[in-house]
């Protein structure tokens, strides 16, 4: 069962939302009338999932979207009558987990809402791959730079500098890529 934060300035819709949520098994943590303060928000309320139904998404709703996707990612659903592509392309690049036109219909709710958690869960999982990937790149050119100075100031061969790396950090008990930096921090101080 997901907490739902339902955004919708029509409070009649808002209602029908609310019912066939609840229909679903799912829990309304709140309704609002706007995706303002969005953030502060969604730090009281705490959702799951966030629910928008919309004409059409606003340049400032998608901001706020945007926002909180980077600040506290959370999977969003938008019901909106706008099909226009550009418009489902911004949204789905402010973060819109699933972005469903000609507006909310109660039977398929509960497919939507999992297929957006899916599709978030995925998303996260690819930004935490790429994030780690960069990490481990930048360290690897952290060590490159770092065995260039110790062959230069030491006239060691590539192994050799790579080793003298190694060997220090098992001394220190501390990660290569950090004794990396401190060799080219040092470099930078000497040279």
């Amino acid at each position: 069962m997901a907490n739902i934060l339902v955004i919708d300035e029509s409070q009649r819709r808002a209602v029908d939302i609310c019912t066939g949520l609840i229909q679903a098994g799912h829990q309304v943590a709140a309704v609002l009338p706007s995706a303002v303060d969005l953030i502060a928000r969604i730090e009281e309320i705490k959702p799951d999932i966030i629910l928008i139904e919309t004409e059409s998404p606003s340049r400032d709703t998608l901001e706020h979207i945007a926002v909180m996707n980077r600040a506290m990612p959370r999977p969003v659903v938008m019901f909106a009558q706008d099909g226009d592509s550009g418009t489902i392309r911004a949204a789905v690049k402010a973060g819109v987990a699933a972005y469903v036109v000609d507006g909310f219909d109660i039977a398929r709710l509960k497919p939507i809402v999992e297929v957006a958690i899916a599709r978030f869960e995925e998303h996260q999982a690819l930004k935490r791959e790429l994030a780690e990937a960069s990490r481990k790149l930048s360290e690897r050119k952290l060590i490159e730079k770092a065995k260039g100075i110790l062959m230069k100031t030491r006239g060691l061969d590539e192994e050799a500098a790579y080793a003298t790396l190694r060997r220090l950090a098992m001394e220190k008990s501390r990660p290569i890529a950090e004794i990396a930096a401190n060799v080219v921090e040092m470099a930078k101080l000497l040279l």
